[in-house]
């Protein structure tokens, strides 16, 4: 009896003892976090909480009354968006943006339960975990000033569902959608058959529901679609270096807030625009192009994808937020829990590009803003992490799925073709022995 309250003793003791430095670390670190959002530290450049206090708050009131932001183009969210917007009235007890930050928070400690539940499974990794805990400081008070976090929870809870529930995925995978469309994309490598039918069924029927519901709730549900259609190329985006550059040997546009960002206006940019939604129409037709070729599914395959897809569209986007980097950051995390994912440097090019994404917004964004060096090397280096980070997924996940199965098929036949020779070389002098 002894020995087994020593064993569990010990046992409590040891998982105590594992997991005391992580959560003593994202404990450390959320609290820093909540003291930049609470303005008790402040970080240089621009407050990063005004959304919450001047969009988010108006559109909160503005849905109050029944109705969604009819007359406002910085709308530009599914329906869904809504919940999250609403959300802080579920704390009355706290303002509007101290209630916002608090739920981030509670978002925050959700994911990175569920990446440390999962990172402790046998044939698991902790690496998931540590990358989010990284991740979101490195991002800084950016992350809790924005509802992606939220969005994020979702993607990654249905991610690590995946594996033993494809329906679970899917249902989670669509509600995001209605969230912020992204999430959606974690379906591209779901494997082929019951698994693909049951995760996309559900992850339809969950969207529909939501949608209907949403536009069954209040008039002007999808007014979002016209807006977002109309945005330009927003500063921080990859297609908008070359107008940093062109600026310096005269060109006659100018940068300033257009459909809730900061974008190019002037010559040029429509061209660039078009650009970038071809080449990401372009990277989907490779996602299609992919998905038909693979012949080989892994536990890791569906994370692996889903990481690879955002990167695709993020990097191709128009638009390139800061608080992207969140959901990067989530679905890197998520391909680090299982240690057989070949994902590491890809999800550590992310991490860095978070890191640097902090210093180009906030702390330096009017050297952005006015295209000097300082903003342009800034740029150049977050998006060119960005770029290698998705040049290495693309291949990573190319070379294991389909380079690597079609090479060992190959191997496998030709293997087989010399059996039959072997086998009569073989026979062959036993047949003349005989004949002797």
């Amino acid at each position: 009896m002894t020995g087994a309250v020593g064993t569990a003793g010990t046992t409590w003791g040891s998982y105590v003892g594992t997991l005391g430095r992580p959560l003593g670390l994202w404990a450390f670190t959320r609290v820093l976090i909540l003291l930049c959002v609470f303005k008790v530290v402040v970080i240089p450049g621009p407050d990063v909480t005004s959304d919450i206090e001047q969009i988010y708050q108006g559109w909160y009131e503005v849905l109050k009354t029944g109705t969604y932001p009819l007359d406002d183009v910085t709308w530009q969210y599914p329906p869904a968006a809504a919940l999250p917007i609403l959300a802080p009235a579920l704390l009355p007890f706290l303002g509007y943006s101290a209630g916002f930050f608090v739920l981030a928070l509670l978002c925050d400690a959700f994911v990175f339960g569920l990446l440390v539940y999962a990172g402790r499974r046998p044939g698991r990794s902790m690496r998931g975990a540590w990358l989010w805990l990284a991740g979101v400081p490195l991002l800084g008070p950016t992350a809790y000033a924005r509802y992606d976090l939220m969005v994020t929870a979702v993607a990654v809870a249905g991610l690590l569902a995946a594996v033993r529930s494809p329906a679970v995925l899917g249902a989670l995978a669509g509600f995001g959608a209605t969230l912020k469309v992204w999430p959606v994309l974690v379906l591209v490598g779901t494997a082929r058959g019951r698994a693909t039918f049951r995760s996309w069924t559900a992850a339809a029927g969950a969207a529909a529901g939501v949608l209907l519901l949403c536009v069954l709730a209040a008039p002007g549900a999808l007014a979002f679609l016209g807006f977002q259609r109309d945005r330009g190329t927003e500063i921080e985006s990859l297609g908008a270096m070359i107008f940093h550059v062109a600026r310096h040997f005269g060109w006659p546009g100018e940068a300033r807030m257009n459909y809730g960002s900061i974008e190019f206006l002037g010559p040029g940019v429509q061209a660039v625009s078009t650009a970038a939604m071809v080449l990401t129409a372009a990277a989907f037709a490779w996602l299609l192009v992919w998905r038909l070729r693979a012949r080989l599914h892994t536990t890791t395959t569906t994370a692996d994808a889903a990481f690879v897809a955002v990167l695709l569209f993020t990097v191709t986007s128009r638009v390139i937020s800061p608080q992207y980097m969140i959901w990067l950051v989530g679905l890197a995390a998520v391909c680090l829990v299982y240690r057989s994912s070949r994902m590491r440097r890809p999800a550590y090019l992310v991490l860095w590009a978070t890191a640097v994404t902090q210093f180009e917004f906030p702390v330096w964004f009017s050297h952005v803003g006015d295209s000097d060096p300082l903003g342009i090397a800034l740029l150049l280096v977050r998006n060119g992490l960005l770029v290698a980070a998705v040049v290495s997924a693309c291949r990573i996940l190319w070379r294991q799925t389909v380079t690597e199965p079609r090479a060992a098929a190959a191997a496998a036949a030709a293997r087989q073709e010399r059996l039959p020779v072997q086998a009569d070389r073989e026979t062959a002098p036993a047949s003349a022995s005989a004949s002797s």
